[in-house]
């Protein structure tokens, strides 16, 4: 269970971005079949390349390894353009997500 999650999380992730596994290979500083070989379980990162491939999907190590997020990059520039945000805004925020969620 545990061997599967990082490939296919990072698979996941990569997909979402719209970043094929050769682009972000060489956007990491890695051979181009870096992450090919990772999401085929042919290999796992380094911790420091790890962390390469976290700021490169624009996320958090916690964020990555979060299940419960499907949408990790997403919801993390949701949360940095919260903090932007008065009281009040905030509170309106929040009140239209709620109503969003009672729908389902």
């Amino acid at each position: 269970m545990y061997e599967d999650f990082l490939p296919e999380r990072l698979a996941q992730l990569r997909t979402q971005k719209g970043v094929s596994a050769r682009d972000m290979s060489l956007s990491i500083g890695q051979a181009n079949n870096y992450i090919n070989n990772i999401e085929n379980k042919k290999a796992l990162p380094s911790m420091q390349s790890f962390f390469y491939i976290c700021e490169y999907l624009g996320i958090t190590p916690q964020e990555f390894f979060d299940q419960g997020t499907a949408y990790p990059e997403i919801l993390h520039e949701f949360i940095a353009e919260a903090k932007k945000l008065d009281p009040k805004s905030l509170s309106y925020i929040l009140g239209i997500m709620k109503e969003l969620n009672s729908r389902k």
